[in-house]
């Protein structure tokens, strides 16, 4: 493998890493930490 490889490889892991967090960043922020989703629980005023 020549090094243009090898930085192809880890440049794929650590986009995947990255994109995997984001993701779940975006989904758990949807939730409070009883499990209730935030866009569908009804505003207290």
């Amino acid at each position: 493998m020549s090094i243009g490889d090898i930085i192809y490889v880890v440049v794929a892991i650590l986009f995947s890493i990255m994109t995997f967090a984001i993701i779940r960043g975006n989904f758990q922020r949807k939730f409070d930490k009883n499990g209730n989703r935030l866009d569908l629980k009804e505003k207290e005023d």
